[in-house]
């Protein structure tokens, strides 16, 4: 049992405080968060919940580092599909899968760069983001379009453009999921995720971006809540010595933050409980305990930095590598803290506010680059009359969340006003789906919208259907292209957000 000298109680709470990157519900700072700010807490995580413009997101943080100026403010902000910045008008940004798909590794970094840049213009400066994994199973549910792409190459070279723009931001890249969460079928959010392949696989695939991403200098990195029993047969990556710190570290070198993923997500909180989970992680080789997607109050917080404690004290956890841990949290802020003194520098902005070289559009202009048309057997006439949107909507994964619109209807309102929309889901038959579809559009032009029709069955026959009925009807994917081109036009975005689905609605009209 470790023996605890004077004065090491203070500490050790204290360093229990600095590992932990917790959420919280509202768009100021609680009372609470700011007094455990005062106490050791190092680091929050922000959500869509907490923001609502970029002025008062710049207010959030400058509250936080009121309390103290070395405090860590990390987002998940992937862009694409997955934005918190843009949470209720969706981003600026195309995806992974869209940039994969251009293939510009100069465009990938301008684009995180920009993000980045808007980041810390915002007072961020942690970004759990991109993700690195290889999308090798197309029936992936949660990772999908968040990845550059199937090929690992691919995404290694994309992987580390995203780490170097948005580093260069002075905004810290966090790498994730590692050691890959792209050949699943399972959504960790959910339940424990498997990938049954042989060493040899993982590190020619799922491993080959992360060492990518660490050689560029990636500030952190996220493990999975994934079991690989070919590296741990008993616990999930993000439990597991065996990856975390015989891996990661050891065997790949790796010396910046480790970062686990939201230890409230099912994978970990339904068999370990997110107690011991965040002791067994911190354990195992993690330095920050990622949790506030779903848990977000005091209570939380303080369970945690006590379960850690009370580990310490136990002997079940050495205090040594606790203070490792918290060690490592404080280097990171440190190096943000020059990152934003730097940034402040004169010249580093122009007088407007942006940095030299910014491009405050090279999302639209990635997203229209990301566009790929298929004409079909007719002549395409371009839409000049307002149109019918019919949206099919399967439900979102939990990291792309509800929260955020998603489709054309809305830009293409904007280019042909009077344009009506409906959302149609799998809990109505197909004949009665397309039919309510044939007397809501009338005599009406039909844009159809889905996302991963290869995934859902209902939609691809709901899409069918409809075009069998109204075969002049324009089709636009906006997920994973799998299935064949469809209708008198077929658009494939590669993402759904919002600049994807302004650069579709252009198509759409003949722009």
């Amino acid at each position: 049992m470790t023996t605890l000298v004077r004065g090491a109680a203070g500490t050790l709470t204290r360093d229990a405080l600095t590992v932990l990157q917790p959420g919280f519900v509202g768009t100021s700072p609680p009372d609470w968060v700011l007094r455990r700010i005062g106490e050791g807490l190092s680091s929050v995580g922000l959500f869509g919940r907490n923001i609502t413009s970029p002025g008062q997101l710049a207010a959030l943080t400058a509250r936080l580092r009121a309390e103290r100026d070395d405090v860590l403010v990390a987002i998940d902000e992937e862009g694409g599909d997955v934005t918190r910045l843009e949470v209720a008008h969706g981003s600026s940004f195309p995806g992974n899968y869209a940039l994969g798909l251009v293939d510009d590794v100069e465009l990938t970094r301008a684009v995180a760069n920009e993000l980045g840049r808007r980041l810390a213009e915002c007072g961020v400066d942690l970004n759990w983001a991109p993700s690195a994994d290889v999308n090798s199973n197309p029936d992936n549910p949660v990772i999908g379009v968040r990845s550059f792409g199937a090929d690992t190459a691919l995404a290694a070279r994309h992987t580390v453009a995203y780490v170097e723009g948005l580093q260069a931001a002075g905004v810290a890249a966090c790498t994730k999921h590692f050691p890959g969460h792209g050949d699943t079928n399972v959504d960790s959010h959910h339940a424990l995720p498997r990938i049954d392949v042989d060493l040899h696989t993982l590190h020619a695939r799922e491993l080959a971006p992360f060492r990518a991403a660490i050689a560029a200098g990636s500030k952190a990195v996220m493990s999975a809540h994934i079991l690989l029993p070919a590296l741990d047969p008993d616990r999930p990556a993000t439990l597991s010595p065996q990856i975390l710190t015989g891996l990661l570290r050891e065997e790949l070198g790796y010396q910046g933050l480790i970062v686990t993923d939201g230890m409230e997500m099912q994978a970990i909180s339904s068999t370990y409980g997110i107690e011991r989970g965040s002791v067994l992680a911190i354990a195992a080789g993690a330095d920050a305990i990622c949790v506030g997607g779903g848990l977000a109050d005091e209570e939380t917080v303080l369970r945690l930095r006590d379960a850690l404690v009370d580990a310490v004290r136990k002997g079940d956890l050495p205090e040594e590598r606790l203070a490792d841990a918290a060690a490592r949290v404080r280097a990171l802020a440190d190096w943000t803290r020059r990152a934003r003194g730097a940034a402040a520098e004169p010249g580093a902005a122009s007088e407007e506010g942006t940095a030299p070289g910014s491009d405050r559009e090279i999302g639209l202009v990635a997203a229209r680059r990301a566009v790929r048309v298929t004409v079909g057997e007719q002549p395409y006439e371009p839409v000049t009359e307002a149109p019918y949107v019919a949206s099919f909507a399967a439900a979102a994964n939990i990291a792309v969340g509800d929260e955020t619109p998603w489709g054309v209807a809305a830009e293409l309102a904007a280019l042909l006003p009077g344009t009506r929309a409906g959302t149609y889901t799998d809990d109505v038959d197909t004949p009665n789906m397309v039919s309510h579809v044939l007397v809501a559009a009338a005599d009406r032009r039909i844009v159809a919208v889905l996302r991963d029709v290869h995934r859902h069955p209902w939609m691809a026959d709901a899409l069918d259907a409809l075009l069998a009925a109204r075969p002049d009807t324009v089709v636009v994917e906006m997920g994973l292209n799998r299935a064949a081109p469809a209708g008198a036009l077929h658009i494939a975005t590669h993402g759904a957000a919002r600049v994807c689905g302004r650069a579709a609605a252009e198509v759409v009209t003949g722009g």
